[in-house]
């Protein structure tokens, strides 16, 4: 019988993820590094286990061979993705992870080659970040095949944020003011630009970050000018705009592991089940070329929820033998519609 391995999966979202794989009937193999979370949730859900960091070559390797594809939940993932996509090339065992870091997006593309010859899927962004976003920006691009620039605009209502997610943050604080310009990754300063966006609910503050649609929008549609925004607080803003002076202090790598320490303290594990059922994602897509404009509204679950959906739906059409070999992005994968098929999901036309 065909499975799936998940590493990280007793972190806040590898729990949901495994929660979900269980109700859908399948039993994928736990792993980590800490062998009591794992003991204690493999017992839970009736399912085997494999302990190990990503530095011991030989049991992550023996692991693999184990499973047919690997779903990775272990962030930071510029700090892992790597050693687990080069274990996964190695293995010829297909990869997916919950990333939505830019870095991680550009470097497996650059492993394109390497995937088709192994005849390996690796699909990084396969969560909210960036599934949604990504069938959004594919969606657009059919509509106006000729388009020259896509902005992407977000607002999460309800909901949070985890441990892991605010520690992938701190981690990446010093590379968050990215843009696509003609093609290339451009940085730009935090809070380059601040902008309104009306949702649905009257128009909100949007602020440019370096969403992972950054590299991947272009992957999946060609367009070579990509910008992103998310709506955040009047305060979470000026906080933007001040860590322009104050980078260099924010961005060092103790200041970074000092605050990675704080969060411990001052971050519960993750939204509530309330919240995560409540709450939902709201995205607006834009398309233009010269003198055209295709615009779209996307409403999604809640931003963990959707990860563990989509996730567990990409391993099991993995398992069924549906993948595309080499680097591929959501929709290049399974399509602008692919997310239409969850619950809780509605597209709208706008222009």
């Amino acid at each position: 019988m065909k499975t799936f391995l998940i590493y990280g999966s007793y972190g806040y979202t590898g729990q949901l993820i495994v929660e979900r794989a269980a109700r859908e009937g399948m039993r994928p193999i736990l792993a980590g590094r800490n062998e009591r979370k794992l003991r204690a949730q493999a017992e839970k859900h009736n399912l085997e286990y494999r302990a190990f960091s990503l530095d011991e070559t030989a049991k992550l390797d023996s692991a693999l061979l184990e499973a047919d594809a690997v779903l990775h939940c272990a962030g930071p993932f510029v700090l892992t993705f790597r050693q687990m996509a080069e274990a996964c090339l190695r293995a010829k065992r297909h990869y997916v992870d919950i990333s939505g870091e830019i870095e991680g997006f550009e470097a497996l593309a650059k492993l394109n080659d390497e995937a088709k010859k192994a005849n390996v899927m690796l699909l990084p962004g396969g969560g909210f970040d960036v599934v949604p976003s990504d069938c959004l920006a594919a969606y657009l691009k059919q509509r106006l095949p000729t388009a020259t620039h896509f902005r992407l605009f977000l607002r999460g209502v309800g909901g949070g944020v985890s441990r892991g997610t605010a520690r992938s943050a701190i981690e990446n604080i010093h590379r968050q003011g990215r843009i696509r310009r003609e093609g290339q990754i451009v940085q730009v300063p935090p809070a380059w630009q601040v902008l309104e966006q009306d949702f649905g609910r009257g128009p909100v503050k949007v602020v440019s970050v370096g969403w992972g649609d950054v590299s991947t929008a272009y992957y999946s549609t060609g367009v070579p000018n990509v910008e992103t925004y998310f709506a955040f607080p009047r305060v979470a803003i000026h906080f933007l705009k001040l860590s322009r002076t104050i980078g260099p202090l924010v961005y060092s790598r103790p200041m970074r592991s000092l605050l990675k320490w704080l969060i411990g303290f001052a971050i519960p594990p993750g939204p509530t089940r309330r919240q995560n059922e409540a709450g939902f994602s709201l995205m607006v897509g834009e398309m233009r070329s010269e003198g055209q404009i295709a615009r779209a509204k996307l409403r999604s679950p809640e931003g963990y929820r959707c990860t563990a959906l989509t996730a567990v739906e990409i391993m099991k059409r993995i398992l069924e033998d549906n993948y595309r070999a080499g680097f591929q992005t959501p929709s290049l994968a399974y399509g602008a519609d692919f997310i239409l098929q969850f619950d809780g999901v509605e597209r709208e036309d706008l222009l």
